[in-house]
């Protein structure tokens, strides 16, 4: 994490100011597709100033973003740098780690399984992944979902995870199960919420018993080729992957620098996938089409579940949902090593917006609600 940092003018300079021809002709070749009526220019200039605003105040090398109105994509493009190094711009099609953003596409799986009458969201998971041992009392699916497990998350010593700039790989589910399932819960299930990556990967092992397939090839045939997502898929450490971004982090005096090394093989479910802007605004365009699940099924998706101890948070199954804007929204967001990822989707105004940066901590939720308040034309309200 200490490697040298790259000039500021390879950070700020625009990308047509230091590529060769050819570089500039693959670049035309990304540009965003015509805008349509309801996507005026006014609001690209005023996104696109929104986005450079937040690279500068943030130092993102680069982002990628996509809008989705009237349910369908209308307009995508990258910024900046999705390799400094090797001067490589980032464009819409630039694969970033999602991180936690992966838990709205696994929620999407377990209630396609749920929805197909191939898994029992309440249900004791040794139903379908019998490698979890038995604790005092039974954990369900729809617990993992929602955060109600009393699985643990990390621990803020890291004794027990894995360790920071680690390439250790667990090549199956039941592996990765090993990390933490022999730790006594923190609750009893269903009491009170406990974010948990950990309670994701449990429910990966879950959706495996239930489809029989693996968790990667499922959500493949299941979710990314129906909903269009030609490019997304796990973040293999040691694969060599086209448009893959190289991963950005910010030291302590404010210089960029490489993030540490991932392998996020022990936590796919929850934080181990790879997408673009591109590929997620087809996930968003299929979550408000019910191209996915039924629209009753994305109900219970979205309805937060009462904690027996607790008021409710604001986390149904896999998706935050809040109220901003005077409007209703569920998304998630992600960060990691060299990461920060976040996307919306508003159903009652069918529109979305996806932001991905490859910086960590950079926090793309404020500008992505910015960017939903052009699209949709909204002013700031009370929550």
């Amino acid at each position: 994490m200490k490697a040298k940092s790259q000039p500021a003018a390879a950070q700020t300079q625009s990308p047509s100011q230091t590529l060769s021809e050819a570089e500039r002709s693959a670049q035309a070749a990304q540009k965003p597709q015509p805008q349509p009526r309801d996507f005026s220019p006014d609001q690209r200039a005023k996104i696109e100033k929104a986005v450079t605003a937040f690279m500068a105040a943030n130092r993102a090398p680069g982002v990628s973003v996509a809008v989705i109105l009237g349910g369908q994509p209308v307009w995508s493009s990258g910024f900046g740098m999705s390799d400094l190094e090797n001067l490589v711009p980032a464009t819409s099609s630039t694969l970033y780690r999602l991180g936690s953003i992966s838990k709205s596409i696994t929620a999407v799986a377990a209630m396609q399984l749920w929805e197909r009458n191939q898994l029992d969201l309440d249900a004791a998971v040794q139903k379908y992944c019998p490698a979890f041992p038995q604790k005092a009392d039974s954990i369900t699916a729809r617990q993992l979902l929602a955060h109600l497990s009393g699985i643990r998350h990390y621990r803020p010593d890291g004794k027990g995870d894995v360790p920071d700039d680690s390439a250790r790989h667990f090549p199956t589910m039941e592996e990765a199960l090993q990390l933490f399932a022999a730790d006594p819960l923190i609750d009893k299930p269903g009491t009170h919420f406990h974010y948990s990556t950990y309670g994701y990967t449990l429910l990966g092992c879950v959706i495996e018993g239930a489809s029989k397939q693996q968790f990667v090839d499922y959500v493949a045939a299941n979710i990314f080729h129906p909903a269009g997502m030609e490019h997304t898929q796990a973040d293999d450490h040691f694969a060599i992957i086209a448009h893959r971004s190289r991963w950005y982090h910010k030291n302590k005096a404010g210089t960029v620098v490489n993030a540490g090394v991932l392998d996020s093989s022990y936590k796919v479910p929850g934080g181990g996938l790879l997408s673009s802007a591109d590929d997620m605004a087809h996930f968003e365009a299929a979550i408000l089409g019910d191209k996915l699940i039924k629209r009753s099924t994305r109900d219970v998706m979205w309805t937060i579940p009462k904690p027996t101890e607790q008021k409710p948070s604001h986390y149904a199954l896999g998706w935050f949902i809040t109220d901003k804007f005077g409007i209703h929204l569920a998304g998630h967001t992600g960060g990691q090593p060299g990461t920060d990822t976040t996307f919306l989707i508003a159903p009652d105004r069918n529109a979305a917006v996806v932001v991905l940066a490859n910086m960590d901590e950079a926090d793309t939720t404020p500008v992505a609600e910015k960017i939903l308040q052009i699209l949709l034309d909204m002013k700031d309200k009370p929550n």
